[in-house]
């Protein structure tokens, strides 16, 4: 039991020993970003410090706090740690101000590289209404592990001018980001300046709490079904309209009126295009209604077009809930011509049916 006792101990000062070279291994690349980071005086500085300029997002604006003369605005990244800062910089190329203090530094928390690949889009508006030219930004970022790794997502973020320079609401940050208000610089606006929100899509816990905040309901595929583990409930899809943007959601309510499931068939997509269609039947042959969803999402390209795809969304019932199919989307691609009839079918072969029942 001693010698047990022993190796525990021994295995828990390692692990203890590892954390803390881990730990000073990151303080140590933090003292020598934030030197270059401070070292940056002038525009020519930024190469130097191991730091290059977005140039396609660079621009010359008049900033309130800076006078009546244009003042040049300088998206910069870290080479090293992919980490993002702005300048703002005078005709002459000398830094009025900067920052790094960005949502977007903040993806992977306690760590110094980060996922941010390039500034996506950029805006100068009041959007405080104070008389003030403030900034919002989008960032692309691409994470290189984890069940998105590869996968291109949005960080959106705000900065409000004050006398001298800017400062960042983390808290309206936060919920531009942890709700999906993050698609476009409309979308942000929408938000900020005019008190628009998604926010009610995720917290509400009664239909009738999302139909007054302005849910529309899609009607033609509203119904009641009955579930085996679930009960009698409600299938409600609809719609938030936010800016140009429709957000989709799917909810099962009860009797009561009280939402006890829901579902988000957009995923990464910027906005619903059409709803082609729903089903609630046994899909996998487990006995138990599934839901599946067919519709049409769009999106921006990589050159800011629109672009749109077919998708079918499958939530198999299971005892405590439902769960979200991730080996069907892999064995097919869906298009504009499938139909939920269709797919129907063609799930149910994926899982062995041999004859409709």
């Amino acid at each position: 039991m001693t010698l047990a006792i022993c190796a525990c101990g021994l295995g828990m000062f390692s692990v203890k020993a590892e954390a803390q070279e881990d730990l000073e291994q990151i303080l140590l690349q933090y003292e020598d970003y934030q030197e270059r980071f401070n070292a940056i005086e002038t525009a020519g500085d930024v190469s130097e410090q191991g730091f290059y300029i977005i140039e396609d997002q660079s621009f010359p604006v008049v900033l309130e706090s800076f006078g009546e003369e244009e003042v040049t605005f300088l998206p910069i990244m870290d080479r090293s740690y992919r980490r993002m800062a702005l300048l703002i910089t005078d005709s002459t190329g000398n830094v009025l101000y900067k920052t790094n203090q960005l949502e977007t530094n903040n993806c992977y928390l306690g760590e110094m590289k980060q996922p941010t690949r390039d500034l996506a889009a950029v805006s100068f508006q009041d959007v405080n209404r104070d008389g003030q030219t403030d900034i919002i930004l989008i960032t692309d970022c691409v994470n290189d592990v984890g069940d998105y790794a590869g996968k291109t997502y949005k960080v959106g973020d705000v900065l409000f001018q004050r006398e001298g320079g800017f400062y960042r609401d983390w808290r309206v940050s936060d919920k531009i980001n942890r709700f999906s208000m993050n698609k476009s610089i409309d979308m942000i606006v929408s938000y900020v300046r005019d008190g628009h929100s998604t926010e009610v899509l995720y917290t509400a816990a009664t239909l009738d709490e999302l139909v007054k905040q302005g849910f529309r309901v899609i009607q033609e595929q509203n119904y009641y079904r009955t579930f085996e583990k679930q009960g009698r409930l409600q299938v409600v899809p609809g719609i938030i309209r936010m800016a140009d943007y429709d957000i989709f959601m799917i909810y099962l309510v009860n009797e009561q009126g009280y939402i006890v499931w829901s579902f988000q068939p957009m995923g990464d997509y910027d906005n619903l295009y059409a709803l082609k269609g729903m089903a609630c039947r046994d899909m996998d042959g487990d006995g138990m209604k599934d839901i599946l969803v067919l519709g049409r999402f769009s999106y921006s390209g990589p050159d800011g077009e629109i672009a749109i795809d077919t998708r079918c969304c499958i939530y198999y019932q299971r005892t405590d809930g439902f769960e979200t199919d991730t080996e069907f989307e892999k064995t097919y691609q869906c298009t504009e011509e499938d139909t939920v009839e269709g797919l129907t079918q063609l799930i149910r072969e994926y899982w062995g049916w041999t004859v409709e029942e």
